[in-house]
């Protein structure tokens, strides 16, 4: 009995951890959406909690822990990428003699469909000149590239296990 008792308290706290966290958070959103009107916080209270209770309810908490250093490191290369490839379809644009070879690669992803492939997937779209365009039939990525002579695969490799590290899935970060 009393094992059934600590396992139960076990699933319970990260759970309680949850709740709260994303709690804070939405009502950190309502404040900076609506303001601080005293008038409108207990509604804010109120959509914090429900939207709080929800979300644990359709996305649990994950076992892994996420890793904040990873996750600068990611940010801080995705942000130099889209510097350098915006900078070049910029120049590729206003330079007609600049060549273009436009064209779709597949890429194997080591993430599992559902919401971390998902929001992977929307991080590539975000890159200049890489865009998403569905999977192949082996469930690999499609993207299609203004230049197929970069290493559009190989980049989008690199970047996915940098997300995977991030949110604490896989290797030493």
């Amino acid at each position: 009995m009393q094992q059934a008792v600590t396992k139960r308290s076990d699933r319970t706290g990260p759970v309680r951890r949850a709740v709260l966290l994303r709690a804070a958070a939405l009502l950190g959103l309502w404040l900076l959406l609506i303001g601080a009107a005293p008038a409108d916080l207990p509604a804010g209270l109120v959509a914090a909690a429900l939207g709080a209770a929800a979300s644990v309810r359709l996305l649990p908490p994950a076992r892994r822990r996420p890793r904040p250093a990873a996750w600068l490191a990611l940010a801080a290369r995705l942000l130099l990428q889209a510097l350098v490839a915006g900078a070049d379809v910029a120049r590729r644009a206003l330079d007609p003699r600049l060549p273009l070879r436009p064209g779709t690669v597949s890429v194997p992803l080591e993430l599992r469909p559902g919401p971390r492939r998902d929001v992977f997937c929307a991080l590539t779209s975000l890159m200049p000149g890489t865009l998403p365009a569905g999977l192949d039939a082996d469930g690999a990525l499609l993207v299609h590239a203004l230049d197929l002579s970069r290493p559009v695969a190989t980049r989008l490799t690199e970047d996915e296990a940098r997300f995977a590290r991030a949110l604490g899935e896989r290797g030493d970060g």
